[in-house]
């Protein structure tokens, strides 16, 4: 299934995407469960489930989507973990995940506009996977990991660069609205093995990045388990697992994102994410 979150006719709701439209879980289920994060966090996709093959309650077009989990209470980025990505960085791989935590204002539903701070112009793009959890644990086995996996979604984790340098990673992934998430999450069932998946870039439809999630340094299971260790994991938590070659900052010269832009996130088997790029407005 396509799980996605979205505002319709003034409300926010959420619902199933299919090819002839929504079926609004909100308006069905929603005295029971408000939002997809409360769904989760109740166990009920197997509730959700049966209402896929009900008819659609309004048209795609007719909403406005969110970030498939508008309001996570984490979100967690893995840093330098696609082995090419490494070696054009320069750096070595590393022997344990890099971690940094992106505030939820950061985030930016498929089909809004990303925005270049006006105290930078190295704005990068970095397309990614998402996951999304699904169960809640802590101390997770890297084998069970899977199980507590609620689905995947596209993940752009805007960078300034400059800031990301010369202050902190920190500053440099959390200016407001400079993460892109969506279009919706993929239910993991249809989406058994997370490392088959190939993940493509583009900018303007010119194509910046592609890679497989099969170069990736740690994979989803190990990423889990070990975020795991430190944090309880809870419905509704996204782990961004980091980004394939191709980024701006390593090409000369670099290539930065400016307003008028189109970037594009496009992953096997989850759909197509898109931004455009706008100037901060102060």
């Amino acid at each position: 299934m396509k799980l996605a979150s979205f505002t319709a006719a003034g409300r926010a709701s959420y619902g199933i995407v299919g090819d002839n439209g929504i079926v609004d879980l909100g308006a069905r289920l929603g005295a029971r469960y408000p939002t997809l994060r409360a769904a989760l966090a109740a166990g009920a996709l197997g509730e959700i489930a049966g209402a896929a093959s009900a008819k659609p309650d309004l048209a795609l077009a007719q909403a406005a989507l969110l970030p498939p989990i508008p309001a996570p209470d984490k979100i967690v980025c893995i840093g330098l973990n696609y082995r090419a990505h490494a070696a054009e960085a320069g750096l070595k791989v590393p022997e344990h995940p890099s971690l940094f935590l992106r505030l939820t204002n950061t985030l930016v539903p498929h089909g809004g506009a990303l925005v270049r701070p006006s105290v930078s112009s190295a704005m990068d793009y970095e397309g990614e996977l998402a996951v999304v959890i699904g169960r809640p644990g802590r101390h997770i086995a890297a084998a069970q990991s899977l199980d507590h996996i609620a689905g995947y979604a596209c993940f752009n984790d805007g960078s300034l660069r400059d800031y990301q340098r010369q202050h902190s990673v920190a500053v440099g992934k959390n200016f407001l609205a400079t993460g892109g998430f969506g279009p919706w999450l993929v239910t993991s069932d249809e989406i058994p093995d997370p490392s088959r998946l190939t993940l493509t870039t583009r900018l303007n439809g010119a194509e910046v990045q592609r890679g497989d999630t099969a170069d990736m340094i740690f994979s989803v299971p190990q990423i889990v388990s070990y975020v795991s260790a430190f944090t309880r994991l809870e419905p509704g938590d996204v782990i961004s697992t980091g980004t394939p070659p191709g980024v701006g900052m390593a090409r000369k010269p670099p290539l930065w994102l400016k307003p008028g832009d189109v970037v594009e996130v496009e992953i096997s088997g989850i759909g197509v994410l898109r931004n455009s790029v706008i100037d901060e407005k102060i």
